[in-house]
């Protein structure tokens, strides 16, 4: 008898035991959406700013991974750097990285933009993560030669540092009216499902099931 409820409560024991572990695996699975207001969601509801959309994403193809909404609205790749310990601490598999577009706005020193982007994708690769690197563009105004090496930059880090890039990350919402608001800046909601089926596909290759 006493054999018997020592098996029970063995049993008892590795069934509490299984569904913590498994909660806890998946927890530990994180991608961590680091950006400005673009990726905060500047304008639109919580749950429809690009990070909400690709966690439902990830769910219905059958990924477990937590997305960690790291968007700061006006946020430089300066202060992306004083930011990066906190991320860190999330313990993120993945990375997607968007800033330099509020650097670039501000007319800064393409060199130190290049150099701050550089620092954070090795922080995070040094840490372990896989970085996906988002480009972004200028209008035309701020000057041809300023606006291409703007453009170039995204790549030249990505390169360096053997990391995934996203050309343009709004390709196919930017500049289009009806998925911008008033702004002409931030995505709608129907932008920010367009932006996360671009990005998508660069994305797929660095998921594990």
């Amino acid at each position: 008898m006493r054999a018997l409820l020592g098996l029970l409560l063995l049993l008892a024991q590795l069934a509490a035991f299984a569904p913590a572990r498994a909660s806890a695996q998946a927890d530990d699975r994180v991608i961590v959406a680091f950006g400005d207001s673009l990726t905060a969601g500047l304008g639109v509801p919580a749950d429809q700013t690009y990070p909400a959309r690709l966690g439902a994403r990830l769910r219905r193809e059958g990924y477990e991974y937590k997305v960690v909404n790291a968007g700061v609205s006006g946020d430089t790749t300066a202060g992306g750097l004083r930011r990066v310990d906190w991320a860190l601490r999330l313990k993120p598999e993945i990375v997607i990285l968007e800033l330099g577009v509020n650097d670039a706005l501000r007319g800064q020193d393409l060199a130190s933009v290049r150099a701050n982007l550089d620092q954070l994708v090795a922080r995070f690769q040094a840490a372990g993560a896989r970085v996906l690197v988002a480009g972004m563009r200028l209008p035309p105004n701020y000057g041809t030669p300023y606006a291409e090496a703007f453009q170039r930059l995204f790549g030249e880090v990505a390169r360096a540092r053997n990391a995934p890039h996203i050309p343009f990350f709004l390709e196919g919402v930017g500049a289009i009216p009806r998925l911008n608001q008033a702004d002409g800046i931030h995505p709608t909601a129907e932008g920010y499902a367009l932006v996360v089926d671009h990005l998508w596909p660069f994305l797929v290759p660095l998921l594990r099931k």
